[in-house]
C-alpha cells in the first residue's frame, strides 16, 4: 500500500512561554480499596462558560476559538491501588506548537493500569489516559501557519501517545519513537516540553501532572507534532486505539521486526497491543501467523484478527508448539506483548537461526529477563526493544489502513464504557475481562 510522504514539521521550545506555578508532590486519598470505589463529581453542575475574549488564571493569554467552558472534568490518579476520582480543572489552554482537543474517547491501555498500580514509576497526582480522538478546538498563540492549516479548527483528530518535540536529535532523523523531550519531561516529570503542566485544579489551582496528554478528560493539551487528521468516516470511539494499540503494533512490526511477505510471526500475549500485532502482520503479508494465550476466548477471537494458529500456553508448550507448526526451524519473528520474565524467555526460545525477537511490553518496574547468551550469538538471535510507532510518518498511514478496511477497526475494540465508569474499565482490565480493546466514551 503506497503512502504520500510526511513532510516534517518543526516547533521551536523557544516560543514556549513561560509560568512561575509549580509541581506539588503527591496528594494522598483516605485508605480505600483499589477500583470498586465510584468516581466522584458534581456531575450535575452547570458549567460556566466565558466568551472568547477572556481567559483562564492560566491561560498565558491565547484567545480560545468561540466560545469554550470556563471548567472541565478529568480523571486523577492520586497514589497507587486507590480508585481515579473526577474532578474539575480549570480550561487547559495549548501554548505555541500546541493544539486544545475537545476530548470523544480514550482507550483503556495496561500502561496507565501500570502506573495505576505502581509498577512503573511517574509523578502523582496526574491525569491518565494517552489514547484519544476528538476534535480541535484551540491554537497555542505563535503555533507556526502550516500546523494551523493542517489541522483546523474542527478537525477531527487522532493523538499518539508518543508526542515527538520535533526538534530533538531523534526527532530531526526521524525517529520520533526516541524524542528526548518525550522521555526527558513526559516520562520523567509528568509534564509538556517547557517542564510545565497544563492542567490546575479548579477548586485551589493546584497544578497535576499529565500521562502523556492526560487524555481521560473533556478536553487535553498535546504537541501538534502528534497528531493526525480522522476523516469523518471513522467513528471517534474505536479510532481512539489508533494512538496507542495500533500505533504500538506498527511500530513493533515496521520498524523493530521489519515485517517481510511469507515471514512466520508469533505474537505472545493477546490483549489490545497484541491482536493489533496480529492484524497488523496479516496486512504485511506473513505466512504462518501464531497467537499464544492463556485465554481460549481470547485465541478464539485471534482467529479474526489473522491469526492462523492459536496455542493455549496453559495447555501445551508453546515453544514446542511454534517449532512443531514450523517444522522444527522456529519464527522469523516473535513478539512479546505482555513485560513478563517467563514470556521474555518463550519469546527468545520461539524465533529461528538469525531470528528476530521484539518486545513491547511493559514490566513492573525493575523486571529482569534472562536469554541464553551462547545461543544469542552463535545462532545471530536479535532481541529488539520497541516503544511505539514514529507520529508524523506512521499516525497518518494508520488512519489509512482503518479508513481503507485492512485493519478492522470494530474488531478490534470490543467493549464500551462511559466516562464516569472509568474505575470499572480499568478493574475490567486488571482482572482479564477485556478481549481486544475498551474504549471510554468521554463526551
Amino acid at each position: 500500500m503506497a503512502f504520500s510522504p510526511f513532510i516534517r514539521r518543526t516547533i521551536s521550545r523557544t516560543l514556549l512561554s513561560q509560568s512561575h506555578f509549580s509541581l506539588p508532590k503527591s496528594h494522598l486519598l483516605p485508605s480505600s480499596s483499589f477500583f470498586h470505589h465510584p468516581l466522584t463529581s458534581d456531575d450535575h453542575k452547570r458549567i460556566d462558560r466565558v466568551p472568547a475574549s477572556s481567559h483562564s488564571l492560566h491561560s498565558q493569554g491565547a484567545a480560545p476559538a468561540g466560545d469554550l467552558p470556563s471548567y472541565m472534568r478529568a480523571a486523577v490518579f492520586w497514589e497507587p491501588n486507590k480508585p481515579l476520582t473526577i474532578e474539575e480543572f480549570h480550561m487547559p489552554r495549548p501554548k505555541a506548537g500546541e493544539v486544545l482537543i475537545k476530548t470523544k474517547a480514550c482507550g483503556v491501555c495496561h500502561s496507565d493500569l501500570h502506573v495505576m498500580k505502581g509498577e512503573i514509576p511517574f509523578p502523582s497526582p496526574c491525569v491518565v489516559g494517552h489514547e484519544i480522538t476528538g476534535e480541535v478546538v484551540e491554537h497555542g498563540p505563535l503555533t507556526d501557519r502550516k500546523t494551523i492549516e493542517r489541522l483546523p479548527i474542527g478537525a477531527h483528530v487522532v493523538g499518539s501517545f508518543i508526542m515527538p518535540c520535533g526538534n530533538c536529535s531523534y526527532c530531526s532523523k526521524g525517529h520520533d519513537d526516541l524524542c528526548e523531550d518525550f522521555f526527558a519531561y513526559n516520562r520523567a516529570k509528568g509534564t509538556l516540553y517547557d517542564g510545565e503542566t497544563r492542567l490546575f485544579l479548579r477548586r485551589d489551582g493546584k497544578p497535576i501532572y499529565m500521562y502523556s496528554m492526560g487524555g481521560l478528560a473533556e478536553y487535553c493539551v498535546t504537541p501538534a507534532n502528534g497528531v493526525s487528521i480522522l476523516p469523518k468516516s471513522l467513528p471517534y470511539t474505536e479510532s481512539a486505539i489508533l494512538g496507542c494499540a495500533v500505533f504500538t503494533a506498527y511500530g513493533a512490526m515496521a520498524h523493530a521486526a521489519e515485517v517481510q511477505p511469507g515471514d512466520s510471526v508469533a505474537i505472545i500475549g493477546i490483549g489490545g497491543v497484541g491482536s493489533s500485532c496480529l492484524q497488523i502482520a496479516r496486512a504485511f503479508g506473513a505466512s504462518h501467523i501464531i497467537a499464544v494465550d492463556v485465554q481460549d476466548d481470547k485465541l478464539l477471537k485471534a482467529k479474526t484478527f489473522g491469526a492462523t494458529h492459536t496455542i493455549n500456553a496453559r495447555k501445551e508448550d508453546a515453544i514446542e508448539k511454534i517449532r512443531e507448526i514450523t517444522e522444527g526451524m522456529g519464527v522469523d519473528i516473535a513478539v512479546e506483548a505482555l513485560g513478563r520474565p517467563q514470556t521474555f524467555m518463550q519469546c527468545t526460545q520461539s524465533v529461528k537461526d538469525g531470528g528476530k525477537a521484539v518486545m513491547i511490553g511493559l514490566a513492573k518496574s525493575g523486571s529482569v529477563g534472562e536469554i541464553d547468551i551462547n545461543r544469542l550469538v552463535r545462532r545471530k538471535l536479535k532481541v529488539i526493544g520497541s516503544y511505539g510507532g514514529r507520529a508524523r510518518q506512521d499516525l497518518p498511514k494508520l488512519v489509512k489502513l482503518a479508513e481503507s478496511g485492512i485493519f478492522n477497526l470494530s474488531d478490534a475494540v470490543s467493549r464500551t464504557y462511559n466516562f464516569e465508569d472509568a474505575n470499572k474499565a480499568f478493574q475490567d482490565l486488571n482482572e482479564g475481562n477485556i478481549i481486544g480493546r475498551a474504549v471510554i466514551e468521554v463526551l
